[in-house]
């Protein structure tokens, strides 16, 4: 195959690739990066031979991205330019939080998937998500098919949704509470934001997660909603998810989990929320809403 035959069959599948190794990664800039990589390994290599060049390459990428989560793990490094560093309330959606979104990519799902091992993480992706036989998942992984299976089956118990609480009123009437708040916080909805919080509602926060001169602890339906509103763009990067099997917020700009909202509720009204750094609940157990 010529230079250029091959570079525009690559191009074709592109797309394809990208959607994969993001998936894998959660940064856009990191599964480029894996691209490029297999790119050159594909440059380099002699594919007269390969049947379907679509499958060689999206192995290629796989085994490029189980090689950057490892690396990512071994050194607890954070995915390219997503690092959140000090908190700026004025923070807004990047432009790869744009593109997630129109890729209907779930930001819930990106912070689940990254407290998985890269292992259980490149099983789930490849087989739930694009339908990749578990035969060619065992390739890539160098393990059995077997252990494969095994892996996407531990992964899935891991995201969730917790099942006991599957049909349960009580739950769902707590997460659509939850996500009307969120989306009031997004909005900058006071209206909304005064309705669904409780008259005498509490806001605790680490000292990290706000601002210089902002109390720690904000007390008062009206005092927290007036405050919500100005974090809405903080808002429009969470996810309602559940904490622990109770409904809760991650604060997630580019699928990358910065902060904890737990709430307590009571009454039908939100009575309590906590903001936390994840450092500060290394053990909470983060699963999707059904």
């Amino acid at each position: 195959m010529q230079a250029d035959e091959l570079a525009a069959r690559f191009e074709q599948d592109r797309a394809y690739l990208r959607a994969i190794s993001h998936r894998m990664l959660g940064s856009l800039d990191d599964a480029e990066d894996a691209i490029q990589r297999a790119w050159l390994k594909a440059a380099r290599s002699d594919l007269d031979e390969i049947t379907n060049l679509t499958g060689w390459f999206s192995r290629v990428v796989s085994r490029e991205c189980l090689d950057m989560l490892r690396t990512r793990r071994r050194r607890g490094e954070l995915p390219l330019n997503e690092d959140w560093g000090t908190v700026d309330p004025g923070l807004a959606p990047s432009a790869e939080e744009e593109v997630i979104r129109v890729e209907s990519v779930s930001r819930a799902l990106l912070v689940v998937l990254d407290r998985l091992t890269p292992a259980q993480r490149v099983a789930y992706v490849l087989h739930d998500l694009f339908a990749v036989p578990f035969d060619e998942i065992a390739v890539i992984l160098d393990r059995s098919q077997a252990a494969a299976k095994k892996l996407a089956s531990k992964a899935r118990r891991q995201i969730g949704p917790a099942p006991s609480r599957s049909g349960d009123v009580t739950a769902v009437a707590d997460v659509e509470l939850v996500q009307a708040f969120l989306n009031a916080a997004r909005d900058g909805d006071l209206t909304t934001l005064l309705e669904v919080l409780a008259p005498d509602v509490v806001r605790r926060a680490e000292a990290s997660l706000v601002p210089g001169g902002v109390a720690n602890e904000v007390r008062g339906a009206r005092a927290v909603a007036e405050e919500t509103r100005l974090f809405a763009p903080r808002a429009r990067v969470g996810a309602v998810v559940l904490l622990d099997g109770a409904p809760g917020v991650v604060i997630a700009p580019a699928g990358k989990l910065r902060a904890i909202l737990r709430v307590a509720i009571h009454d039908g009204h939100i009575a309590e929320i906590d903001l936390s750094t994840p450092n500060h609940l290394p053990d909470i157990v983060i699963t999707l809403v059904e």
